[in-house]
């Protein structure tokens, strides 16, 4: 029996866990943090809906990055993050805060999808859901848009190395 389309609509975004120790095994990958603003991007209705982690709403501050996703399926919410690049192509805090005075280009990174074409795939495994992302979202969509890719490291070489921007790295289940 096929599964009842659900709307896309706003979702709170599981939020990053501090620890001391990061968790190490094969059921474990890492990504970059990006030190950016998270959002999401749902589109229902042919509109999209670009909105902060507490829903706040970024389409008037963000009109690049909107456009950019217009081609995205429709009921489908992405989860990522608005992210500024300095010169040298680093993730700037600084400048996104700035975005208007300090001319930085800025990107949205995609990380997760939550609904896809008004299903929710959510208890999907995470590589199943990169697996959708790359399949059906991706190619929909072009500059500002980016994939916030898998770092192909063990956990001693995922450790961050100097300080700064871009120097951060999340851990995620792929179980989850």
């Amino acid at each position: 029996m096929a599964s009842a389309k659900i709307t896309a609509r706003f979702l709170p975004p599981m939020l990053l866990l501090r620890r001391e120790r990061l968790p190490e095994g094969p059921e474990w990958l890492y990504e970059r943090k990006l030190d950016g603003y998270r959002a999401l991007a749902i589109k229902m209705g042919g509109q999209v809906h670009l909105r902060s982690r507490n829903d706040n709403d970024f389409n008037a501050r963000y009109p690049g990055i909107v456009q950019a996703l217009a081609n995205l399926p429709d009921e489908t919410v992405i989860d990522g993050e608005i992210v500024a690049l300095d010169e040298a192509g680093r993730p700037s805090f600084n400048s996104l805060q700035n975005y208007g005075s300090t001319g930085a280009p800025l990107h949205f990174f995609i990380f997760d999808v939550l609904i896809l074409n008004g299903k929710d795939v959510m208890g999907d495994r995470l590589m199943k859901r990169r697996e959708l992302i790359e399949q059906h979202v991706l190619p929909m969509l072009a500059e500002p848009i980016r994939y916030s890719p898998i770092l192909d490291a063990t956990l001693t070489s995922a450790h961050p190395v100097g300080e700064g921007a871009g120097t951060g790295r999340i851990s995620r289940e792929t179980a989850g």
